[in-house]
């Protein structure tokens, strides 16, 4: 067959590593994925919409480690998948967005040809670290080696690569092979960790904070652990650190207790994490000082916390040079990893407290989750904001997915692409029954692939986080917060997907240990309406008050 620039991009995909691509087919991707099936060297999974698909190739990129790649088609459908790349841009995923355009000839002239979306590029832009555009058939494979690279590359982020239909179908002209891209992250000088290995040596109490960008840090982490450090993590650094360890708050960071270990260090690193206002009080949580910096991306510096000191380096590789400058023991206050477990073990005791009924399933969670290295993904929704984001622990740091942005209704996605990327455990996915109705089509793509996820609803009958609000704030003046959900059996029925249920809070644990032993996806639904409300509402995140709960 004559190889076209389309079955040239699906060839170079593969050979740069990629063994995964999300998406739907039309028209206009055509000549793409006719060269990705021919080939057979790359999985393709038949999304049921753009926004699933973009959901999916990102939290297969978090779980994986690869990039992940989403095709879609011209306008509307490249639209549709824009709300799951701002999530993938919050999340700085690892993640290519092939998408095309129309026929270079109408290209950007506003002719109202079909298809034609006049202001893609600038949509794309905005919700993408770096866009590119392929051009001619002289360019396809530069370009899209350039693409890659972006995506890859520290601080690391979606990009889109927009391709003409009509480019496509060319016939292609190079030859060269692409490879899998070497990822190099800018190192921090050497006069900058001997200042900083000076601090750490003085300092009795010191504290890391770990984010998303330590992630690859683990090892040098710990070691820092071990010589005397204690830690803390965003929800999206969390297993950094082995989150059993005694050192460690966890994902415990606002809390009272977190807040008595801040005040009492003298030194706190932050790396790879951008203290987010929802994990600081919006930035009104006093840190320890010195505070220090470490980020990949030089525009960090200082966004929201003054910083003593801003080291511009990889996580791994500033993390090693510190550890190179410093002894095998540091001079530590003997009872600060003491202190550190009590503060965890109290704040997960008060967490406890407000779960009332609903302590049945984050104490069985706690216990399947981690022993089994499940991959741990979670949609926006009560269950998750209370529990599922800090109680439930995870075996590593890949194996948390959870929506960074606190966009609902991406759970069931995320879902299917966590479980693409895993082979040897099987996925478990916590939603709401609110957020799921903006995903649910997506069910019938676990079931087509066949999937290895059980996805745990919890359903409420309502957006019960708004119902606390309401009640919160607003004198108890339920508006537009009591939604119709279908039956959920009667679905599952309907596209061959296994179902259970569970309405008495003491049969949880059974009810989920069958639904894990089932071969393929299967949803456990959680009546929440017959087992009752929390001890506590959760009326969502604290308000910038130190003494607001979490």
């Amino acid at each position: 067959m004559t190889k076209t620039v389309g079955y040239q991009i699906a060839q170079s995909l593969a050979d740069a590593g990629v063994t995964t691509v999300f998406g739907v087919i039309s028209i206009h991707n055509m000549p793409i994925l006719d060269g990705i099936a021919e080939q057979g060297r790359i999985r393709f999974v038949t999304a049921r919409g753009e926004a699933g698909a973009m959901n999916m190739a990102d939290a297969f990129s978090r779980v994986s480690g690869e990039v992940g790649v989403v095709l879609t088609s011209t306008g509307t459908a490249a639209g549709n998948a824009a709300g799951g790349q701002a999530e993938a841009l919050t999340a700085g995923s690892r993640l290519l967005h092939i998408t095309t355009q129309v026929d270079r000839e109408f290209m950007d002239r506003n002719q109202a040809a079909i298809h034609d979306v006049p202001k893609q590029p600038e949509m794309l832009k905005g919700v993408s670290k770096a866009y590119f555009r392929i051009w001619d058939e002289k360019s396809a494979i530069g370009t899209l080696d350039a693409a890659i690279r972006a995506a890859s590359t520290p601080p690391a982020g979606p990009v889109s690569l927009e391709i003409p239909v009509d480019v496509q179908r060319l016939d292609a002209v190079t030859s060269f092979e692409l490879s899998p891209p070497t990822v190099t992250a800018p190192k921090a000088s050497d006069a900058q960790l001997d200042a900083l290995a000076e601090l750490v040596k003085s300092a009795k109490r010191p504290m890391i904070w770990l984010g998303g960008g330590a992630r690859e840090a683990s090892v040098e982490a710990c070691e820092l652990v071990q010589r005397g450090f204690g830690v803390v993590t965003s929800t999206q650094g969390r297993a950094v650190v082995p989150e059993d360890n005694p050192s460690t708050l966890g994902a415990f960071n606002m809390t009272p207790e977190a807040q008595g270990i801040y005040q009492a260090s003298d030194l706190m690193i932050v790396v790879g994490s951008r203290l987010r206002g929802n994990e600081t009080l919006n930035n009104k949580m006093k840190l320890p000082q010195p505070l220090v910096q470490i980020d990949a991306e030089p525009s960090q510096c200082g966004r929201n916390y003054p910083v003593d000191m801003f080291l511009n380096g990889g996580a791994a590789q500033t993390l090693r040079g510190l550890l190179d400058r410093l002894p095998d023991r540091l001079d530590v206050d003997p009872n600060h990893s003491y202190e550190i477990a009590v503060a965890r073990a109290k704040s997960e005791g008060a967490l406890r407290e407000r779960l009332g009924p609903y302590q049945v399933v984050a104490d069985h969670l706690l216990e399947v989750v981690p022993a089994g290295c499940h991959p741990w993904v979670r949609d926006v929704t009560i269950s998750n904001s209370t529990f599922g984001n800090r109680y439930v622990q995870i075996a590593a740091p890949n194996l948390g997915v959870h929506a960074l942005g606190g966009g609902i209704g991406q759970g069931i996605a995320m879902g299917i692409g966590a479980a693409v990327a895993s082979t040897d455990a099987r996925v478990i996915t916590l939603l709401g029954d609110g957020g799921s109705m903006l995903g649910i089509a997506e069910l019938i793509t676990a079931v087509d692939e066949d999937l290895n996820v059980t996805f745990l609803l919890m359903n409420d009958a309502a957006y019960g986080v708004i119902e606390n609000i309401q009640d919160a704030q607003y004198d108890g003046r339920r508006h537009y917060s009591k939604i119709k959900v279908p039956n959920f059996a009667k679905l599952c029925d309907a596209i061959d997907m296994p179902h259970m249920m569970v309405d008495n809070i003491g049969a949880f644990a059974e009810t989920f240990d069958q639904a894990m032993a089932v071969k393929g996806p299967v949803l456990l639904e959680v009546d929440m309406v017959k087992i009752g409300p929390f001890a506590e509402s959760f009326s969502g995140p604290p308000a910038g008050a130190a003494g607001n709960k979490v």
